[in-house]
């Protein structure tokens, strides 16, 4: 494995992180996908990674982690130096002080590490809403901002109510809100950091990071814009090895398109053996298209384009796969293109 990608100092200055989905696979318990999220953020620690994220999901059975803040919890718990966030908490399903409070405990049990990744989304299908006491009106723009703005005030002393966020009051938890369609405007008016994706759809992300730099309005939590792009990257020995990284998340989420549930990950082999209709050959093959998978050399210079072209501050990547030993790796090969501190 080597460090020279012929992508210059393109990626000088630029961070590289992990959000982390604890990933069910068939076959094993739920639990073992959260103790893997908690031992994956040690190794991603020991390459060099800035931030390791975890994600909100609720009756979804490909994904263990519906408790982020217990989840970060663990992993802050289990690492040194890693920053460790929320990618992220949807505010719709919580209220704002319960937020607050949280965030308030982590950074307080550990001081200057913690992120609070912030999103909108109400649940993936009908019955997560109605369990959830809410619907699809609950993810309106405005009201997400309004909670945004209600959140932030807890950790600044103003309270709708004259009562106090415990032990959140006083202290500094980075925000960032998730950019899913109206996110980016949010994001600048609020004078927010922004995570935006995925890298399937360049433009359209182009255009959201343009459109969300004219916008921003300085605030006290960010004196300028700060983008994170954020999607799968996949970095194997060879473009056929890094493609069939991709190839368990592809069909799990043609599965989700047409059966309306999110499925745990299969092996990559079982996937392709596996008969589909055509809408869900559709769905599977259009996963695999325009993802950001090759060898070192292709990627690094994919990557570099795409860096060139936003920006960005940060890289924050996605990737899920059955076989963990070929995941990290690709985490590996990715630290290395990058320069991390702890790449070998």
């Amino acid at each position: 494995m080597s460090g020279t990608t012929g992508a210059g100092g393109v990626f000088d200055g630029v961070r590289f992180s992990v959000l982390d989905r604890s990933r069910t696979r068939e076959g094993r318990p739920a639990g073992e996908a959260l103790r893997d999220t908690v031992a994956f953020a040690r190794e991603a620690e020991a390459l060099g990674y800035h931030r390791f994220w975890v994600s909100e999901h609720h009756g979804v059975p490909g994904v263990a982690g519906s408790a982020p803040t217990v989840l970060a919890a663990a992993v802050a718990a289990a690492t040194a130096t890693i920053r460790v966030g929320t990618g992220g908490v949807m505010l719709p399903n919580h209220r704002p002080l319960v937020v607050a409070e949280q965030f308030g405990v982590l950074e307080s049990l550990f001081p200057g590490r913690i992120d609070m990744g912030l999103g909108r989304s109400v649940g993936f299908t009908d019955g997560v809403r109605r369990a959830l006491g809410r619907d699809r009106d609950d993810a309106d723009a405005e009201d997400f901002a309004a909670q945004l703005d209600e959140l932030l005030g807890w950790f600044t002393g103003g309270s709708p109510t004259g009562v106090r966020a415990r032990p959140a009051e006083g202290l500094t938890v980075p925000p960032f809100v998730l950019a899913m369609n109206e996110g980016a405007r949010i994001a600048a008016e609020a004078g927010l950091p922004m995570v935006i994706g995925d890298l399937r759809d360049r433009d359209r992300m182009r255009r959201g990071v343009d459109a969300y730099r004219a916008a921003f309005r300085p605030s006290p939590w960010a004196a300028e814009p700060y983008v994170v792009i954020s999607g799968t990257v996949a970095v194997a020995a060879t473009p056929e090895e890094a493609a069939r990284l991709l190839v368990p998340e592809a069909w799990s989420m043609a599965y989700s398109r047409t059966h309306g549930t999110f499925p745990p990950l299969p092996p990559a082999e079982d996937a392709e053996r596996r008969p589909m209709t055509a809408k869900e050959r559709g769905f599977y093959e259009s996963g695999l298209r325009g993802q950001l998978a090759g060898t070192e050399e292709q990627v690094a210079h994919e990557l570099a384009t795409v860096v060139k072209v936003t920006g960005t501050q940060e890289v924050l990547v996605t990737t899920s796969t059955y076989d963990r030993a070929a995941l990290l790796d690709s985490y590996r090969r990715l630290a290395a293109i990058a320069r991390l501190g702890g790449a070998a």
